[in-house]
């Protein structure tokens, strides 16, 4: 959703490769997300995703969001991510928060989306 590649880091191997990305977008409510995080398989588990967060959270200090999965909230919380509450999500991710909600319960999923903030 709303995929604008300037807005893009890149992760490159030695020949010049890449080998994971992430982005940080804006939302019409103002606020802005964390997100698209992802590492080539053979590549995970060489700090690759840790070095790509760092660097964008470098570049945007102050509040920021993200949104994952249920099982990735501890790796955020190491980076200063909290859960919000359904009370505490701004009209983009109180938005998104239903539709993911709506999804979960017509497939009989498990809750397992996190809307996290940092600052």
């Amino acid at each position: 959703m709303a995929l604008d590649w300037h807005r893009f880091m890149l992760a490159i191997d030695p020949y010049g490769q890449v080998i994971g990305c992430g982005q940080v977008k804006p939302h019409s409510d103002g606020s802005i997300e964390l997100a698209s995080i992802a590492v080539l398989p053979e590549w995970r588990n060489h700090g690759i995703a840790r070095r790509i967060i760092e660097y964008l959270l470098e570049q945007h200090p102050g509040r920021i969001y993200l949104t994952c999965q249920s099982q990735l909230g501890p790796m955020y919380r190491k980076f200063g991510f909290q859960v919000l509450q359904t009370a505490e999500l701004t009209p983009y991710f109180k938005r998104l928060n239903r539709i993911v909600t709506w999804i979960e319960k017509l497939t009989r999923q498990p809750r397992r989306m996190l809307v996290m903030r940092r600052g």
